[in-house]
């Protein structure tokens, strides 16, 4: 049986393009050291952030509306980072940056080691950056 072996792109639509692509420079370039390209698709412009990893593709809104994270859909989109520390030095780089994201801290509700910071793109939909915990170490070590 064929094995997934990770999320090699994500669509998120926006409302205003513009707004979203300045927000996530900041959050994914700046901070994250993602790249970035454009291109379009249907005869709507895109704007496409990678890494080795995945990518994350803006696309516009063909209708209005607010994200809402308890309907059906999307709930929030974690990304992951190597450390606790990692996930501290993030929290302080997008606070830097005026992105509303808030203090890196331990969730042991969570994971006794879980750490995160939570943020909020420009149409409601709830980032987290999380650490490598060795919970998710074990899976990957230990399938």
């Amino acid at each position: 049986m064929p094995e997934v072996i990770g999320i090699d792109h994500i669509y998120i639509t926006v409302s205003d393009l513009q707004r979203s692509e300045a927000f996530y420079d900041r959050v994914l370039c700046e901070t994250l050291g993602f790249r970035k390209n454009r291109f379009a698709l249907g005869g709507d412009p895109h704007v496409q952030y990678f890494n080795r990893h995945f990518g994350y593709v803006l696309r516009p809104a063909h209708n209005a509306g607010e994200h809402n994270a308890y309907a059906p859909g999307l709930h929030h989109f974690c990304l992951r980072v190597a450390s606790a520390a990692d996930v501290v030095a993030v929290a302080n780089e997008l606070r830097a940056l005026a992105i509303n994201a808030s203090e890196a801290r331990c969730c042991p509700e969570y994971a006794p080691d879980y750490w995160a910071t939570f943020l909020t793109d420009p149409d409601g939909l709830r980032l987290e950056v999380t650490n490598y915990r060795q919970e998710r170490r074990d899976r990957h070590d230990h399938w």
